[in-house]
């Protein structure tokens, strides 16, 4: 039998930065708790408590002086403004994926859209999101949406914005997708599911159609766990959910050939250590009981090794300095930590799981300690200059890490071999700054290769083009008036903004960037700004789109007829003095007169006798008239009101 751990198994970003802060929390020896369990882990939870770092459910159970942590499924806005008003330290470990949620959610909130929400109602994370934003509507699965929507007519007039549990699956969120966008063209629609996530629950769906047997290993309350066991039901018979190696019952894969290992995003590292060490101690004894070829054997010992060769070896153990490897023969193979990869950051636990099968190079023999020393490093870097000579030749793309920036361009690491990309050839204008691309992570073709001088040259700007063109391709396919989309300003003109809406520009007309009458598009936009536009209209023939970017919503005559009506009083603001009255702005955007013979409870010769530009005064709608857009207000009509409450009537 063979074992398959995946390589995502185990804690993905957000859960590690919230463990380390408690971690860090204790060492600092602060007399911290944690809101709600850190994360859905009674192992960790129970490792947190011996360090001194507690529970609790509720606000009210914190002590003075205590800091309080936030654990990383995130809480409501309601809870948040009351720890602050406790003044108590908060160390807040809510993911940051879902701190963006809370933000997409809380935009949406104060644009008046109706939040849809794709998830568990009862989840933690699902509960906080609802709680940033007003009035939002939770749904399970794609036939609650299609009801909610069945259910009422009106609501596909809505304006909607779309976002989904991190750990949702990807069948769920598309199935809500393709719903909401036969609905609504508007519609904000936001992929929040977490790439971790997505990540773990493809390679769970790999595994499980390669294995005969699968073994998920994390608590039974993550909600991440749970749908991993689900998703591997699907594809394979045997699935075991285990939150502990105590838990495994190895007699369930006696008859199996091969089984899977993963874990939900909350299972640490040792969980999922002992669940495999384990499970690949039950098939060290089987195979201790199986007979071997005596003949096999005493060729397998004194078979010899020489420096330079490839040859083929199964992990036995990983060590803090060195990964041991069974090579079949007397000498004991070890690869140091400095010969495991030419990515200085890679860790061995992460590239190798004990019982995998691994190609190596000998660097040395010792034939008198009976050892001998191994790289994978350097078989990797012999494969990778073929890969890269593959690449070069069908212009393929190859990704890679910016290392450093230099005279002429920068220098990538792809696949341990060094790239040098002109400076020309990066995609940043000339004169920019080129090492906002160090440690990035950067798509690029390979344009030469010269093996004997180990020189290689390398465009990521053939791959952006390539992108861009495509995705032009596309939008030329799907535009369509009205359709809305994501752009980034690129430059501005004196009558308007280009926009690229992801390889097409499209130009926003000054008219058409406020409400308000502006004399330049910089008072609105600047380069570099995300903004969401729509179609006005477009010209497939001259390539030519035209965007709008005001929206009713964002129509000041609309918000003022919101807020206010006939008979309101509101605090307005004076800007123009006229001979028959002023001119005073209520909202930005809308302004009212107040004729002369409304602006005092006595004759005046002229409004700057009793008003001055700038003054905030109060004052009284009398009249709206919505056709020609005008309104009327007077301040008299207070102060006659006032002389009759002070007065009242006589009789």
């Amino acid at each position: 039998m063979k074992v398959y751990l995946a390589k995502t198994a185990g804690f993905c970003f957000g859960v590690d930065r919230a463990v380390s802060m408690v971690e860090q929390a204790a060492k600092d020896g602060l007399r911290a708790v944690t809101l709600g369990p850190i994360i859905h882990n009674r192992h960790v939870v129970q490792r947190f408590a011996e360090m001194g770092v507690r529970q609790v459910d509720e606000v009210s159970e914190i002590e003075d002086g205590c800091a309080v942590i936030i654990r990383s499924h995130g809480v409501s806005r309601a809870v948040y403004e009351e720890l602050e008003a406790r003044n108590l330290t908060i160390l807040d470990a809510t993911c940051p994926f879902v701190k963006r949620i809370h933000e997409i959610v809380r935009k949406a909130t104060e644009q008046g859209r109706q939040v849809i929400i794709i998830g568990t109602r009862t989840h933690p994370e699902i509960v906080a999101i609802a709680g940033w934003c007003d009035h939002p509507v939770v749904f399970e699965n794609a036939g609650e949406l299609q009801a909610w929507l069945d259910e009422d007519p009106k609501r596909a007039a809505l304006p909607v914005t779309m976002v989904a549990q991190t750990t949702s699956t990807e069948a769920l969120w598309k199935s809500c997708c393709e719903i909401i966008k036969k609905v609504y063209t508007n519609a904000e629609i936001f992929d929040t599911i977490c790439g971790a996530t997505e990540k773990r629950q493809k390679e769970a769906i790999a595994l499980a159609g390669l294995c005969d047997g699968m073994v998920i290993v994390g608590d039974a309350m993550s909600s991440n766990t749970k749908r991993l066991a689900m998703i591997c039901r699907e594809h394979c018979k045997l699935v075991s959910l285990v939150d502990s190696a105590d838990e495994l019952d190895t007699t369930l894969f006696s008859n199996v050939q091969s089984v899977g290992i993963t874990a939900g995003a909350s299972t640490p590292a040792w969980i999922i250590k002992e669940v495999n060490n384990h499970m690949s101690d039950e098939i060290r004894v089987e195979n201790a009981a199986m007979e071997e070829n005596f003949a096999e054997l005493l060729e397998q010992s004194i078979k010899t090794l020489n420096t330079g060769d490839k040859v083929t070896g199964i992990v036995t153990s990983i060590t803090p300095t060195e990964v041991y490897v069974d090579l079949g023969t007397k000498h004991a193979g070890y690869i140091p930590y400095s010969e495991i990869s030419s990515d200085p950051a890679a860790k061995a636990e992460d590239l190798f799981n004990v019982g995998d099968e691994i190609e190596v190079y000998v660097v040395r023999v010792n034939d008198m300690e009976g050892t001998v020393m191994l790289s994978k490093k350097r078989l990797d870097t012999v494969k990778s200059w073929d890969e890269i000579e593959t690449a070069c030749e069908e212009k393929t793309v190859v990704e890679g890490v910016i290392t450093e920036e230099n005279k002429g361009g920068l220098v990538a690491n792809v696949k341990g071999v060094r790239v040098f990309i002109p400076a020309s050839q990066t995609g940043i204008p000339k004169g920019g700054d080129l090492s906002q691309l160090i440690r990035q992570t950067v798509s690029m073709k390979i344009t030469e290769v010269n093996r004997a001088r180990r020189r290689v040259v390398g465009s990521i700007r053939a791959v952006t083009a390539e992108a861009r063109k495509a995705a032009a391709e596309q939008i030329w396919n799907e535009i369509a008036e009205g359709k809305t989309y994501h752009g980034v300003v690129k430059s501005l003109t004196s009558y308007g903004a280009f926009v690229d809406i992801g390889g097409v520009d499209g130009m926003v007309h000054v008219s058409e960037l406020s409400w308000s009458r502006i004399k330049n598009p910089a008072e609105v936009v600047k380069v570099g700004d995300e903004i969401d536009v729509y179609v006005i209209g477009f010209d497939p023939e001259k390539k030519k789109i035209s965007l709008g970017y005001k929206t009713a919503e964002t129509n000041p005559w609309n918000l003022f007829l919101n807020q206010f009506q006939v008979g309101d009083v509101a605090t307005v603001k004076i800007v123009k003095l006229m001979t028959f009255g002023a001119f005073a702005e209520i909202i930005p955007g809308v302004d009212g007169l107040i004729h002369i013979s409304q602006i005092a409870d006595r004759r005046i010769g002229k409004p700057e006798d009793v008003l001055s530009e700038g003054q905030e005064v109060e004052a009284k709608i009398i009249d709206i008239d919505e056709e020609n857009k005008r309104i009327s207000l007077s301040i008299r009509a207070l102060l006659v009101e006032g002389d009759d409450e002070e007065y009242g009537d006589e009789e």
